[in-house]
């Protein structure tokens, strides 16, 4: 149930809540968990617009987009954290209209502590995120 950020230079995107689901949805689907309420109410994205004054490179430039997905603890193995990597990286570079945002946009892949998950005024190791899923799963939850 990852929370995705992303931070870009005010009005790169046109549609920033459509990047929102967008990526929400690109993170769910590489994750492959499956599509119950419980993953769809509490994966989420959102886009930070920032002025370009407030950030910059070594060199001064204020162009890059920096993606940051928060996920619980072992959620991603390698080949879904390399695929995610690069989805993102081309969904920025889509939605803003530039290809070469590919080379200026850095994805940080973050994971919470066990118990570092906090959901429903409980803090959750993965197990017990495991745990629920398969109890809603078994109740039929959609």
């Amino acid at each position: 149930m990852p929370m995705i950020d992303i931070y870009a230079p005010k009005g790169l995107f046109k549609d920033p809540h459509a990047l929102a689901q967008v990526a929400a949805k690109t993170v769910m689907t590489v994750e492959q968990v499956p599509p119950i309420r419980m993953f769809r109410e509490n994966t989420a994205g959102f886009v930070h617009e920032i002025d370009p004054s407030a950030y910059s490179n070594v060199d001064g430039e204020s162009d890059h987009v920096r993606v940051q997905v928060l996920t619980n603890q072992g959620a991603l193995n390698r080949d879904q954290q390399l695929a995610l990597t690069a989805q993102l990286t081309d969904l920025i570079a889509d939605t803003a209209g530039d290809a070469t945002l590919k080379d200026r946009t850095w994805v940080l892949l973050t994971e919470a502590e066990a118990g570092g998950w906090g959901l429903w005024g409980h803090a959750h190791t993965n197990e017990e995120l495991v745990k629920e899923a398969q109890k809603r799963i078994a109740n039929g939850e959609k």
